[in-house]
């Protein structure tokens, strides 16, 4: 029998019709047995509408952040494999299904979608600063976490049961840097990461600033980084870590 998929939308004021397009677009393509969106400080409007989609919906009154939302996804998910993708339809649901079919397979414990990797196919192109500053990031992340990928933070990622259950407590990261944190944990854990080349179309209106969320991610980097060291039984990064108020977990937050 093969193992259940439960997907997560994290999506925070979602265009709704497009998002419905994405929902069958993923019902043809990979059949979940769950489809859940969790979704940030929407309107009552958008609530109703997204009422009549016939999938799981958990709407807060306020903004979660990207890495808030799929946890609570996760975390509600009881199936074999969990996945997430960006509500916004940036993957297909072909690279979805591509993500998935590793982690299906029993051949990866995570599986990571990229954009970056030289066998994926760019549909339409990022602006020019979210580009740079996604070609940096992924640089940067290459030379400080034990998994060398072409891209870290591409919104689409799969995960074992299993495997989330032994990450679950050592994510804090609410927004776009949880993605990284996720692969940093992994590899500090000696989970089978495999990276997925997959085709992606920008899509317009991304609540990424390149400025603002560009500095946030490095500092988020290098945290995700000493928190992978202590799970290593790095004497220094432990070291420091005793010297510091612990941050609160965010499965210890729902």
């Amino acid at each position: 029998m093969p193992p259940s998929v439960g997907l997560v939308l994290p999506a925070f004021r979602p265009d709704v019709d497009r998002l419905a397009s994405y929902v069958e677009v993923i019902r043809e393509a990979v059949g979940p047995d769950e489809i859940r969106v969790e979704v940030d400080d929407p309107s009552p409007e958008t609530e109703a509408a997204l009422a009549e989609l016939e999938v799981t919906v958990n709407a807060v009154p306020y903004r979660r952040g990207k890495g808030a939302a799929v946890t609570a996804g996760f975390e509600a998910l009881g199936t074999d494999v969990l996945a997430f993708a960006d509500a916004d339809g940036s993957t297909p649901g072909a690279s979805l299904a591509a993500v998935l079919e590793p982690v299906v397979a029993g051949d990866a414990d995570l599986a990571v979608g990229s954009r970056r990797h030289p066998a994926a196919e760019v549909a339409t192109h990022q602006t020019f600063a979210r580009k740079h500053m996604g070609d940096a990031f992924a640089w940067l992340a290459r030379r400080l976490l034990t998994v060398p990928l072409y891209d870290y933070q591409c919104g689409a990622k799969a995960i074992t049961a299993d495997g989330w259950a032994s990450i679950r407590e050592h994510l804090y990261e609410p927004g776009f840097a949880w993605d990284v944190e996720l692969v940093a944990i992994a590899g500090a854990l000696d989970l089978r990461v495999r990276e997925v080349p997959i085709e992606w179309r920008d899509a317009p209106g991304s609540t990424v600033s390149p400025v603002r969320d560009g500095f946030r991610l490095a500092r988020a980097l290098f945290a995700a980084r000493h928190r992978a060291k202590q799970l290593s039984n790095s004497r220094v990064h432990t070291a420091i870590a005793s010297r510091r108020e612990q941050p609160t977990a965010l499965v210890e937050k729902e």
